[in-house]
């Protein structure tokens, strides 16, 4: 049987109307598919964001206790700063100083070898002048002398020390403040579980960070103190030897001195 050519065209045109309405639904559902794929990934990148916390975020869930550790950090670093300055052997020592000190004393020109010293203090040359006040035009007593400038080494060297001693203070209070927070933030989260049960997570996780944070923070200020009160500890110990032996050559070139004039 013939299909009239009519009939052929029409059945033509609507296989071509039901193939467009078939693409274009497949090609809606991929569009859709596409979106949802897309939604479905910005939402995990935002709670991925989320789930990151700022420095400021970690001091704000930290607690009470991010104060006093904020306070000994700042302490901390000041500290530091101080001694690299302050814990110097030219600083301290003034060796050249010394010499000419030492020069002057040698020809009993006593006002003069002061005069030196108060024009250059230091921990040495004050020592120095503790010892030549001791002498007088009528007396002169070499074991005053000596007395007088170990009892100016123990004031003067013990000043600088002071401030390397605050270093093992922050050491080792830091990480009892952060202990201390880290009770408070456990104590908080047993609360909740009384309160609440454990029905509450977000509200106990804040707890427990907060527990945390303050550890970790306490750890973060005493590890970098405690290094550093044993660095300037030891290179203060070296300085504190220098001196001894230049004091002690500087005796005993005056006591030579004065034996020499007298014999």
């Amino acid at each position: 049987m013939k299909i009239p050519h009519s009939k052929s065209i029409l059945s033509f045109v609507a296989l071509l109307l039901a193939s467009s309405v078939f693409t274009g639904a497949l090609n809606a559902q991929e569009e859709a598919d596409e979106v949802v794929v897309e939604e479905t990934a910005a939402d995990g990148a935002e709670e991925e964001a989320d789930t990151g916390r700022s420095l400021i975020d970690m001091i704000k869930v930290g607690g009470w206790a991010m104060y006093p550790l904020g306070a000994l950090s700042i302490a901390g670093l000041g500290l530091v700063v101080y001694n690299f300055i302050a814990v110097r052997p030219n600083k301290l020592l003034n060796v050249d100083t010394i010499e000419e000190v030492a020069e002057k004393a040698k020809d009993f020109k006593i006002d003069e070898a002061r005069q030196i010293c108060a024009e250059n203090p230091s921990p040495l040359t004050n020592i120095c002048d503790a010892g030549l006040e001791r002498i007088t035009a009528d007396f002169v007593d070499p074991e005053s002398m000596e007395k007088a400038m170990e009892e100016a080494s123990v004031e003067e060297l013990s000043g600088p020390f002071v401030y390397i001693n605050y270093l093992s203070v922050i050491a080792s209070l830091s990480p009892m403040v952060g202990l201390l927070g880290t009770v408070s933030g456990m104590v908080k989260a047993f609360n909740v579980i009384a309160a609440q049960g454990v029905g509450q997570p977000q509200a106990l996780a804040n707890n427990i960070s907060e527990a945390l944070i303050t550890t970790a923070t306490g750890m973060i200020i005493g590890i970098p103190a405690m290094f550093f009160f044993f660095y300037f500890k030891n290179k203060y110990g070296k300085i504190t030897s220098s001196v001894s032996r230049i004091i002690g050559d500087f005796h005993h070139e005056f006591v030579a001195a004065l034996r020499k004039s007298q014999g």
